[in-house]
């Protein structure tokens, strides 16, 4: 698997005598992006020089809040000429440290705004050390509109407000070792509740290793033990993990391109994904759609959609998945056909269950009732209900179907699936309810909603796919 290292500092003393072995071991661990973070002027120039001779390595150039004190007058016109390195991706780092308070606190202040400032007429993200300063960290950034350029909080340790805040502004949540430490279950309970796309990770290198290997010097082949451990409690597999850090790393510094091939299949977990289209029925306001170009590391959209065989051809063994999962960057009820069909032969094939997601829509879209032809075809259906009434719908999904009650057709395309499919696939329920967490949704009714009916309802976090 290919890995990230968000946020190194390869330039210490501690690699001097053994760098090169250092990047060789990064290398066989599947390291293939490595950001230093300059902590000084002359920090800066180094991590820019070190990016410079490594393909993968990259720089951001900035003065870390221990250093504050030493930035007079012309740090800032000496950053911003570092800033025009093409190696050069972010600024920072940067933040506020109250724990040691190497520098005077209202200078850190000051300092850390200068930097925003900087990113902002940069235009490149922000990388922010917090520690014992949160509530100041929060109000500097809001005070100065420094959420604008983007982010990353790195070595994250902060609270649930401050997660809520990175995710709001769409800014990145990097996890250092810390998070595999077992004092670290707090951290953890929130961290779990992060939306994928909002992930990356780090060693913090040379500190911070990470359980198993914690107090040697830590080194960017240890990144692999964090995905490992983040995995773990996301729940996902620690290439999951890997994919879609990478992922949104490149995303974040615009260092990502459209695959040559279309996506139509792509795991997650121990389930297979089958993308059969990027139409839908739905402008959902929610929609990831909006700015993000796939989910879970993978680029979603479709040139052209695929035929029954190109699905067939791209699942290869379906047996080496606990499920597979009939979805899109869209609602792949427009491609009844292509469901119908593929299920069937993947059967044969040895599939242990199919999953369907969708808007309900299935009914609308073709003009009948389509349940009566899942059954025997499809095991488990997730409706993606997502408002508690008729008004509520239309606001949140806003359906392309006009002159119709849309909402009350989701709920009879949910009752028809209640009442014709199996009661339970593999010991989980047949028919799932989802709403998202939107503030115009009362969730609770959703979740009497689908109590009344017989099936199960799970919320999804805003910007949460799956």
């Amino acid at each position: 698997m290919k890995l990230l290292d968000s946020h190194a500092h390869l330039t210490d003393e501690k690699f001097a005598p053994d760098l090169d072995a250092v990047l060789e071991r990064a290398r066989e661990a599947g390291v293939v992006r490595i950001l230093n973070a300059g902590s000084d002027l002359a920090d800066s120039e180094k991590v820019i020089a070190l990016a410079e001779r490594h393909d993968g390595m990259h720089a951001a150039v900035g003065i870390h809040p221990h250093e504050a004190k030493t930035a007079d007058g012309t740090a800032f016109e000496r950053l911003r000429e570092l800033a025009k390195n093409a190696k050069v991706l972010a600024i920072g780092e940067t933040g506020l440290d109250y724990h040691y308070d190497n520098s005077p606190r209202e200078t850190q202040r000051e300092v850390f705004r200068s930097h925003i400032r900087l990113a902002k007429d940069t235009g490149l993200p922000l990388v922010v050390h917090s520690r014992e300063a949160e509530e100041d960290t929060l109000r500097v950034l809001d005070e100065e509109d420094g959420w604008l350029p983007g982010g990353i909080f790195h070595s994250f340790t902060g609270s649930g407000r401050m997660a809520r805040a990175a995710i709001e502004n769409g800014w990145m949540v990097s996890l250092s070792g810390i998070v595999t430490f077992p004092s670290s279950t707090a951290l953890r309970d929130v961290v779990k509740k992060l939306p994928y796309e909002n992930l990356l990770i780090e060693t913090d290198c040379p500190y911070l290793a990470p359980v198993p290997v914690r107090g040697k010097r830590n080194e960017p082949a240890f990144v692999v033990h964090t995905a490992e451990a983040v995995a773990q409690f996301m729940p996902l597999s620690p290439g999951d993990v890997a994919r879609i850090t990478l992922a949104n790393f490149e995303r974040l510094f615009r260092l990502s391109t459209r695959p040559e091939e279309d996506t139509y299949v792509y795991p997650i977990r121990d389930s297979l994904y089958l993308n059969l289209t990027s139409r839908c029925t739905n402008e959902c306001s929610f929609c990831v759609r909006e700015y993000l170009d796939g989910v879970s590391g993978y680029y979603l959209w479709l040139r052209k959609e695929p035929s029954v065989r190109e699905v067939l051809d791209a699942v290869g063994d379906p047996s080496r998945y606990d499920e597979i999962v009939f979805c899109g960057y869209g609602e792949p009820t427009l491609r009844l056909d292509v469901i119908k069909a593929a299920a069937k032969e993947l059967r044969k094939r040895g599939a242990r269950g199919f999953r369907l997601t969708t808007n309900g829509h299935a009914n609308l879209i073709h003009g009948r009732n389509v349940v009566p032809e899942l059954v025997g075809v499809i095991d488990r259906v997730s409706v993606s209900l997502d408002a508690h009434d008729s008004r509520t719908y239309q606001e949140v999904s806003r359906p392309k179907f006009k002159g119709v009650d849309v909402f009350a057709e989701v709920l009879k395309f949910a009752e028809e699936c209640v009442r014709l499919l199996p009661r339970r696939s593999r010991g989980k329920p047949k028919v799932e309810l989802t709403a998202v967490a939107d503030p115009r949704v009362n969730v609770e009714t959703c979740k009497r909603i689908a109590e009344k009916m017989g099936a199960a309802f799970r919320t999804r976090e805003l910007n949460v796919v799956g």
